[in-house]
This record gives C-alpha cells, structure tokens and sequence, in this order.
C-alpha cells in the first residue's frame, strides 16, 4: 500500500506568498495605490493653497520645508505641477518658493520612480514589444541623464508619466533624480516668479516669467513634433527587413 504524500510544511504559505508578490499582483497594487491618490486630490483639492493660503500657525523655514514634501507627495498623486509652483510663489516668493518646488518636484519625481520599479517593472518590461515604445525604452536606458534632462527642459510631457516610464526603464536613481533636479528649475522658477508677482500682473517680472512660459511651450512643440517624424522614420527603418535593406543599398550604390 503506497504511503500519502505528505505535503512540506508551509507550502500553501509560501504559494500565497509567491501569488502576492507576483509581478502582476504588484501592479494591481500599484494601480491601487494610485487610483487612491488621484481620489484624494479630487476629494481635497490640495490646489485651494492658491485661494485660502498657507496655514497662519505654520511659518518660516519650517513652512517651506512641509509645503517641500506635501508638493512632493501632490505631485506623486497627480496634481498638475504649474499649480503648486504657483501657489509656492505666492506663498513663500521667489527664493523659498523656487527652492521649495524644486525639492518638492525632486521627492515627488523619487516617490513615482521607487513606486513604478518596485511594483511595475517587472510587469511591464516584458510588454515593451511595439516599435515606439523600443525607441523610447533605449533612449531612457542607454541615455538616461541626457534623455531625462532634455524632458524635464522641455514642458508639454506629464510630470507623472515620465517618471513611470523612467521606472519602466533601465535608468539608475541617480541619473534620474539629478536630470530631475536640473532640468526643472527653469520652467520651475517661470511660475514661482509668476505666483510670486501674480498681485501685479504688469510688472516686468510677471510679463517675463509669462513670455517664457510660453515661448518654451511653443517650442516643446516645435521639438516634439520633429522628434517624431524622426522616430517614425527609424522605427520604419528598423520595421524593413534586412535583405530589403541591403538590396536598396546596393541599388542606391549602382546608381551613385
């Protein structure tokens, strides 16, 4: 007569272990946890900083540094950043205030990145197959810094998406959070020196900080739009196969 099996202890502690920090089942997490957040600033509309201010029991050095890390944490939950740089001008001026949002903007850039390589990466790299998504995915991996600098100068792309898709990526901390850093701090002070001036909207101040916002909007948009036609063009290149390829070559050479 066999024996039963006998199972080892703690096996089904150690499926449901392994079935919870799945990749997916990360995700699904993470998908959670930002659908909460962006709940949350709907219910509380942190942006009403802008109209009733900054709390009269909270000031000084300790004011700049607490609206440091809520601006952190609004960003990370998807509160649009010209709104918080605004309100940090108002609040704070233009030196605290610049110096608030671009460490906010650093806390908030390092919580979406840590979120999205520990609970999205592993699920979603195997699904980086489309053209477009290769291109952008070798940019961010191989020309971190450069890539990342070059789209934190340029406005127009979402502050919480290019910090998944960075976490995504192969991109290091340090690289990211440094281009972060940097690559802010022009469009950044745009706005606080805006808010900050917001009280007198002809004064010099305000119409520069205001011409350049948009003067760099237009040409993030002049940039983007070339860098796509660029991206097509290699992603059609790359989409022909390689005998096609040598073929042309040759008939390109016969013709010369």
């Amino acid at each position: 007569m066999l024996d039963p099996v006998t199972r080892p202890p703690g096996s089904l502690a150690l499926r449901c272990s392994r079935a919870l920090l799945s990749p997916w089942s990360r995700l699904s997490l993470l998908a959670v946890l930002l659908l909460s957040a962006a709940t949350t600033v709907v219910l509380y509309e942190p942006q009403r900083l802008l109209a009733a201010g900054w709390p009269p029991q909270v000031s000084g050095a300790g004011a700049v540094v607490l609206f440091g890390l809520a601006y952190g944490l609004c960003t990370a939950a998807f509160v649009p950043r010209p709104i918080l740089n605004l309100a940090a001008g108002a609040l704070f001026g233009t030196q605290a205030g610049l110096v608030a949002a671009v460490a906010g903007t650093v806390l908030g850039a390092g919580i979406s990145f840590t979120l999205g390589r520990l609970l999205g990466q592993d699920a979603l790299r195997p699904l980086l197959r489309g053209r477009w998504l290769k291109v952008v995915d070798g940019q961010l991996s191989r020309h971190g810094f450069r890539s990342m600098l070059a789209i934190r100068l340029f406005p127009g792309i979402p502050f919480a998406a290019a910090n998944y898709c960075a976490a995504v990526s192969r991109m290091g901390y340090a690289p990211f959070l440094l281009a972060t850093g940097l690559g802010s701090i022009p469009n950044t002070a745009a706005y606080v020196v805006a808010g900050s001036q917001a009280g007198s909207p002809t004064s010099p101040a305000f119409l520069i900080s205001m011409g350049f916002i948009v003067v760099s909007g237009l040409v993030a948009a002049v940039v983007a739009w070339r860098k796509r036609h660029g991206l097509r063009r290699t992603g059609d290149a790359a989409s022909v196969p390689a005998p096609e390829r040598a073929l042309a070559g040759a008939g390109a050479a016969e013709h010369r």
